[in-house]
């Protein structure tokens, strides 16, 4: 019995499939537990009304009728959609100028990389938001800079209409990623379509919008898509540098839910808001590929 037990267990473990299983046992444990879990539970949660450490008293779509008629919330969501459609493609914008600087040849390229990628590993961090929070204050680098030229009474943080830009300059600041992505890219650029079209008599200016941008174009849709991604989910700049004022200029919905579940205790009503940010990214993210097979060139495709 013994013998045919320790066989089995043999051919248990010597499968490929139970290896497999084992192997990505982490993941799936982490996966489970860490995000699929607390989604389930946040669904949950957002059908309730709930706070941390009591009892969920299910309360139907209150939550969500709520936050339609929420101003705030209205407002979290139409700063945070500014804050994508202007920072997002200076961010990309800037990562891919960079990026073309950055794959001429030269004897220090791998040390120039490594230098600008560097913002990405620290820029989401709170001492760097700290930092940026000085550069930008009334008594900054920057405002005494801009009050030497003679303009009196200027004010970043103190203006509804000026708050948000130090925090699009800060993440347009974090380029490092999508600038090693697209000189990835550019590398894979054959260097004959730049040479028959220099024979052509085609320009610097038309090289770049007739064969860099269209054979870039599958990289700058993913790096579109992660940074979409990333500006709905600002958060650690928005509570540093300004704590979402003055008068809820800069609160994205990231800190708006943030305040609402920990600081008033309104975990359901955040979770709700959590599912329509959610279900907005899923909208926005749709939109792109269904209309990203009229902008992205593929060189299989014929």
């Amino acid at each position: 019995m013994k013998e045919s037990r320790k066989a089995s267990l043999k051919a248990f473990l010597n499968n490929d499939n139970t290896v497999g299983y084992i192997f990505a046992a982490p993941f799936i444990i982490g996966f489970c537990g860490l995000t699929l879990i607390p989604m389930a539970l946040s669904l949950y949660y957002s059908f309730c009304d709930y706070k941390i450490g009591g009892n969920a008293l299910w309360i139907g779509l209150q939550n969500y009728l709520n936050l339609f008629k929420d101003a705030t919330f209205g407002n979290s969501i139409m700063v945070t959609l500014q804050y994508v459609l202007i920072g997002v493609p200076l961010k990309l914008v800037f990562a891919l100028f960079i990026a073309m600087l950055l794959t001429r040849p030269t004897r220090l390229q791998g040390i120039y990389r490594a230098v600008y990628y560097i913002p990405s590993l620290i820029g989401g961090s709170v001492a760097v938001a700290l930092v940026w929070k000085q550069l930008f204050g009334s008594r900054g680098p920057i405002v005494s800079f801009i009050k030497s030229m003679g303009v009196t009474g200027f004010n970043f943080f103190g203006s509804t209409t000026w708050a948000f830009i130090p925090l699009v300059l800060c993440n347009a600041w974090q380029f490092g990623s999508s600038m090693l992505i697209f000189a990835s890219g550019l590398k894979q650029i054959p260097m004959d379509y730049y040479e028959a079209a220099e024979i052509d008599g085609a320009g610097a200016v038309k090289r770049f919008f007739k064969i860099t941008l269209p054979c870039l174009s599958p990289i700058i849709l993913f790096n579109l898509l992660m940074q979409l991604i990333s500006g709905f989910m600002t958060f650690t700049q928005a509570q540093i540098i300004t704590n979402g004022g003055p008068n809820h200029a800069t609160e994205y919905v990231s800190l708006f839910i943030f305040t609402e579940g920990f600081s008033y205790g309104h975990m359901g009503y955040a979770c709700a808001a959590s599912w329509i940010i959610l279900i907005i990214m899923a909208v926005t993210t749709g939109i792109i590929f269904k209309t990203s097979k009229t902008w992205v060139f593929y060189e299989a495709d014929e």
